[in-house]
């Protein structure tokens, strides 16, 4: 399953989340969810814990000024990488 982040993790039951990935899952950080991909993130930590890729959209990290501050466990992806994501992972749960 992709579990696609479109809002700030401060603002999504992060408990929630957390619970329901599974070790085949990805998740992608977009639009005000890549706000998350800051180095040091208490709760981009707990994800980054669990043990499955983090990507996140570049265009989105880059429209919020945040490129030289990511976390270097994250995976930067463009749109071409989503569409792939999406073809990969046949369910999506939006958060």
């Amino acid at each position: 399953m992709l579990h696609t982040v479109s809002h700030s993790l401060y603002q999504i039951d992060i408990d929630a989340l957390l619970q329901s990935i599974g070790s085949n899952d990805g998740i992608l950080l977009l639009q005000d969810g890549v706000t998350s991909v800051v180095s040091g993130n208490r709760l981009l930590s707990s994800l980054l814990n669990m043990g499955v890729p983090v990507y996140a959209l570049s265009e989105d990290i880059l429209a919020r000024g945040l490129q030289h501050r990511v976390d270097g466990h994250i995976k930067l992806i463009n749109y071409t990488g989503f569409v792939e994501l999406t073809t990969h992972h046949r369910q999506q749960m939006f958060w």
